[in-house]
């Protein structure tokens, strides 16, 4: 069996330009990063902003397990289907992170003949939006501590410096470390931390940007630290804004690709779904929707996250109306959930799927909640049996929903027509009723109740006395009204990652609270989440290579 980065070296792709032109974007409106990847201008967008938008379809999926789910996989393959059928049609992701892609999850092109491409340069550095966010994030940050070593006129605490330098690689000693050591000119000593580059509040200002002003305003808005009398201090007052825009013009460009079905894909901005709002850019979802018919995006790990955090904060802030949602599921990821070692999910197991498939169940009543038509579909392994199949068909089809089987990994396009026909049928018979799950006026506090026990099935919620302090403050400041971004686990409906399936009678346990003012969203950190993930004790990168050619090897 080839891997994902034979298949995809193998790929005949076409000039960008020529991709481009499938959707009415000619070669002067290109910035060309070589042959295969280029971003879109702003002069575009000023000429087609106008236009009608097409239909918008999201891609979640269950909780991710051992087992994989291909949520990436499905969203490309879909999209090549509705190409196959003759549809306008381009594809919306975000962009990799080098954390994972060296550490346990691999690239984020999508797998086997469903891919994005160019995939080697895609997971690596692309078109530099994520070092240009790093850089931006850590100019703010030396510009903060240089600051309080030049006389502090702002008054700022240095106990209660709230912003953390980044980097894009997961690194867990940088999680908490220290400062300032060595002489008096070396700056004030203080404790500091490092978080994942896309975790950050420049990661999430980038992709809720409608534009360049709008970018500035919100990085101006960041909120860095406190002054000793408890008043917040932002990027704004330390005048470091043009300076981060700058560094910034470019990365909020939406990049354009293919796939290997020539498909167009815009792939831009990566905050994680976990512990950030796991959704590609603004820009790039309204720039697809001026160009296609029907447009394809997904949102991070399960539906629990993404999808509501695409809902609740990304449709919120920018006006947008999803008209479907395809829920992937696979036959071996529902056993897993129902106790099945990873090494016996190929055998044929209907007691373990009637168990584990509550996972799916919950994740159809959530999405069912936002009035968003839904359709499920299994991303087909060939371990896969008849009568596991129809017993998943028939649990979806009793419980309302459409189903659809999906073999885009080894068909590409034609393997996801029937998915592609479904999802067409649905959205021409059923008007979406989209709204979010909660109004801006219900109190903080609330709204992370609502999440935990409407979307997570918890009995209760517990805050720290620190959380409960933040939430008043945050409430006494005026960000009451602004939606919540919830940092959990993705591996479970609960912030346990070890209770699968669908856990009951839990508390969910909040132990922190903190604004993203430039954002615009409180985020509320549960269980034991880390916004710096460490590496495993075998990560990816021990069999990633280049050899005496320059080819990549190991890349998944």
């Amino acid at each position: 069996m080839k891997s994902d980065i034979e298949i995809a070296r193998e790929a005949k792709l076409l000039p960008i330009k020529d991709v481009a032109a499938k959707v009415g974007i000619s070669e002067d409106r290109l910035e060309l990063y070589g042959k295969y990847k280029a971003k879109i201008t702003n002069e575009w967008w000023e000429e087609n902003k106008d236009k009608p938008n097409g239909k918008l379809i999201l891609v979640t999926a269950i909780n991710p397990t051992p087992a994989g789910e291909g949520k990436t996989t499905t969203s490309v393959g879909l999209s090549d289907a509705f190409s196959r059928l003759g549809k306008k049609c381009v594809v919306a992701l975000r962009e990799p992170s080098l954390g994972p892609c060296f550490g346990i999850k691999g690239g984020a092109a999508g797998g086997g003949y469903a891919q994005v491409v160019p995939m080697e340069d895609l997971n690596l550095h692309f078109t530099g939006d994520f070092h240009a966010i790093t850089s931006a994030n850590n100019l703010l940050a030396a510009i903060l501590d240089n600051h309080i070593q030049q006389g502090n006129e702002l008054n700022i605490d240095p106990r209660n410096v709230v912003f953390k330098r980044c980097m894009d690689m997961n690194d867990r000693v940088l999680r908490n470390i220290v400062i300032g050591l060595g002489n008096k000119s070396d700056g004030t000593v203080r404790e500091d931390h490092f978080v994942i580059t896309v975790a950050t509040e420049i990661m999430a200002v980038l992709c809720l940007s409608e534009d360049l002003k709008d970018l500035k305003d919100r990085l101006s808005k960041i909120i860095v630290a406190y002054d000793y009398s408890g008043n917040p201090v932002t990027a704004g007052q330390l005048k470091c804004v043009g300076s981060m825009a700058a560094l910034l013009k470019d990365a909020i460009k939406p990049n354009l690709i293919q796939t290997m079905e020539h498909t167009p894909a815009i792939v831009h901005g990566g905050p994680f779904a976990n512990i950030a709002h796991g959704c590609n850019s603004v820009r790039a979802t309204r720039y697809a929707l001026k160009m296609a018919d029907y447009v394809i995006t997904e949102a991070g790990f399960g539906a629990d996250l993404g999808a509501e955090k695409f809902f609740d904060i990304k449709c919120r802030k920018a006006g947008l109306k999803p008209d479907c949602v395809v829920l992937v599921a696979t036959i071996r990821a529902l056993k897993y959930n129902g106790g099945v070692l990873k090494e016996d999910l190929s055998k044929e197991n209907l007691d373990a799927l009637k168990k584990g498939i509550v996972n799916l169940e919950k994740h159809m009543e959530n999405l069912k909640l936002y009035g968003v038509p839904v359709v499920v579909t299994l991303n087909d392994f060939v371990s896969d049996t008849q009568a596991e199949r129809d017993f998943v068909k028939d649990f979806v089809k009793a419980r309302g929903c459409e189903f659809a089987l999906s073999k885009v990994w080894e068909l590409g396009g034609e393997g996801g027509v029937e998915l592609a026909n479904t999802v067409i049928d649905t959205i021409n018979g059923c008007e979406s009723n989209f709204k979010p799950l909660y109004e801006d006026s219900l109190p903080l506090k609330e709204k992370i109740e609502k999440v935990a026990t409407c979307i997570y099935g918890a009995k209760d919620v517990s805050f720290t006395k620190e959380s409960e302090k933040m939430l008043k403050k945050l409430t006494d400041m005026g960000f009451s009204d602004l939606p919540v971004c919830m940092a959990k686990t993705q591996y479970s409906l609960s912030d346990d990652q070890t209770l699968l399936g669908r856990p009951e009678g839990f508390t969910l346990n909040v132990r922190d609270v903190y604004i993203s003012a430039g954002a615009g969203f409180v985020v509320a950190l549960t269980g034991q989440i880390m916004t710096m993930p460490g590496l495993s004790k075998n990560p990816a990168a021990y069999t990633i290579d280049v050899d005496d050619d320059g080819n990549i090897t190991g890349l998944f």
